[in-house]
C-alpha cells in the first residue's frame, strides 16, 4: 500500500545513493558502546520564539544578509501520534524492500532499527509505541528514552542484545549491520522486515506505508501519512510564499557532515537526502550547481566552487570540531566564503536534522525559522560558536 504525495522538485533518488550516505554516518560515529544520543531540548528548555505561530513569523527580506550562527530547535518536540481503534490484523505477509516475502504473526514486541531513528519514530507515530521493546543509538526522541539500546560501537547491531529482548518482529533497512546479525535473528525464527533505506523529505509517506503494512495497521498508516503530509504541505506553502521567488536570491546552502574525533569532513550533495532538505527550507542547493553527487570528502576546490552563504551541520558534529572556530581551522576554505565571513552556520540535533520521519514538518519549520527568521525558533549557537 502506498500513500503517494508529489515530490518537491525531482523524483526520488536511487536507493543506493541514500544507503551510501547513511553508511558514512554509521562508519564515522564515535563514542562509547551502546551510548544513547542526546534527546534534545526538554520542556524546561523551551525553544526561543517558538510561541510565535509559524504563520505569523516574519521572514527576513534578505536571508543572505543575516549575521551569526544559530541552532535550530523544534517548536514542539513531541511526536505526532495518531489515535485509532485499529489493532494489528495479523498474520500478514509482505514483500519487503529486499524482495523477500516475510510473514509477521505477532506485533506485541517490536524492534524498529535504522541509522536515523526513522523507523522507531514511525512505529510510535502509528500509536504502537507501547509495543516497542528497544531502540537503536539514533532514536533520540523523548518518548523512547527509557528503552534499552541494542546497537554498539555507534551503530552496529548486537544480535545478542536483540535476542535478549525476545522481539516478535524486527523492522530495519540496509543501513545497520553486520548482515550476520540479521541472519542470526532469522535463524532464531524472528521475522525481519527490510524497509526502504531512502530518507528524503518527499518519501516520508512511503516509509510510513511500509511500516504500517508490515505491522498490519493500514488504517493507522493512512491516518499518519495524511497528518504528516498535511502538516508538511502547510509548512512548505508558508516557506514558498515567503522566500525570494528567484532561487538565485535565496541563500546558497551546503550540508557538511563532520566528526572531528574521526577526522571526517564530508559534503553531502545531490541524491543524499540533504539536498531535499535544503530545497524544502527555501535555500538554494549549491551541490547541484557544482555537480556534487552523493557524499564525498570535502575539498577546498568544492568549497570555493560552492561559495555558500549558509552551512548546515549536526550539532554534535559541530561540537566535535570545537565549534565554528575549530571548523574554520579544519576546513580553512570556508573562511573566505560568505558563510565563513558572516559566521552563518546553522546546526540542529543529530537525531533530528536528517531523520525524515513523522517529525519532518517540524524539522523543516525549525530550520526555516533559523534561516529566514532568526530568533523565532532558534537560539544563538553559544555552545558551538567556538
Amino acid at each position: 500500500m502506498r500513500f503517494p504525495r508529489p515530490p518537491i522538485r525531482r523524483a526520488l533518488a536511487p536507493l543506493a545513493a541514500a544507503v551510501a550516505v547513511i553508511a558514512v554516518l554509521a562508519g564515522c560515529s564515535s563514542g562509547a558502546s551502546n551510548a544513547a544520543p542526546a534527546l534534545g531540548p526538554t520542556a524546561e528548555q523551551a525553544c526561543p520564539g517558538s510561541e510565535i505561530p509559524f504563520a505569523d513569523v516574519t521572514f527576513t527580506e534578505d536571508p543572505r544578509a543575516v549575521e551569526g550562527p544559530a541552532t535550530a530547535c523544534l517548536a514542539d518536540a513531541d511526536l505526532p501520534i495518531v489515535e485509532s481503534d485499529e489493532t494489528p490484523a495479523l498474520p500478514t505477509t509482505v514483500t519487503d524492500a529486499a524482495g523477500e516475502q516475510v510473514t509477521v504473526a505477532d506485533a506485541s514486541r517490536i524492534l524498529a532499527l535504522d541509522i536515523s531513528g526513522t523507523l522507531a519514530a514511525t512505529v510510535f507515530g502509528l500509536g504502537l509505541g507501547d509495543r516497542v521493546v528497544g531502540r537503536d543509538g539514533s532514536t533520540g526522541f523523548a518518548e523512547a528514552s527509557d528503552l534499552p539500546v541494542v546497537t554498539q560501537d555507534g551503530h552496529s547491531l548486537s544480535a545478542e542484545a536483540i535476542l535478549a529482548l525476545d522481539p516478535s518482529v524486527v523492522l530495519t533497512d540496509t543501513t545497520l549491520g553486520p548482515r550476520d546479525a540479521l541472519e542470526q535473528l532469522r535463524d532464531a525464527g524472528i521475522p525481519v522486515v527490510v524497509t526502504t533505506s531512502e530518507r528524503r523529505v518527499d518519501n516520508v509517506d512511503q516509509v510510513i506505508a511500509e511500516v504500517a503494512e508490515a505491522l498490519g495497521v493500514p488504517e493507522r498508516g493512512r491516518l499518519l501519512a495524511e497528518r504528516v503530509g498535511d502538516d508538511l504541505d502547510a509548512v512548505l506553502a508558508r516557506i514558498a510564499a515567503s522566500v525570494p521567488a528567484d532561487p538565485a536570491d535565496r541563500p546558497r546552502a551546503i550540508f557538511l557532515y563532520v566528526r572531528g574525533s574521526a577526522n571526517v569532513y564530508y559534503l553531502f550533495g545531490e541524491e543524499s537526502g540533504a539536498d531535499s532538505l535544503i530545497e524544502a527550507i527555501g535555500a538554494f542547493d549549491v551541490a547541484g550547481e557544482i555537480g556534487w553527487e552523493g557524499m564525498r570528502p570535502v575539498t577546498a576546490e568544492a568549497i570555493a566552487a560552492a561559495h555558500p552563504d549558509l552551512v548546515l551541520l549536526m550539532t554534535g558534529g559541530l561540537e566535535s570540531v570545537g565549534g565554528i572556530d575549530g571548523l574554520l581551522e579544519q576546513v580553512p576554505a570556508l573562511a573566505s566564503t560568505p558563510a565563513g565571513e558572516h559566521r552563518r552556520f546553522v546546526d540542529m540535533a543529530d537525531t533530528e536534522i536528517l531523520g525524515f520521519g513523522p517529525r519532518t514538518p517540524a524539522v523543516v519549520e525549525a530550520l526555516a525559522r533559523a534561516i529566514h527568521a532568526p530568533g523565532a525558533g532558534s537560539s544563538a549557537a553559544e555552545a558551538t560558536d567556538g
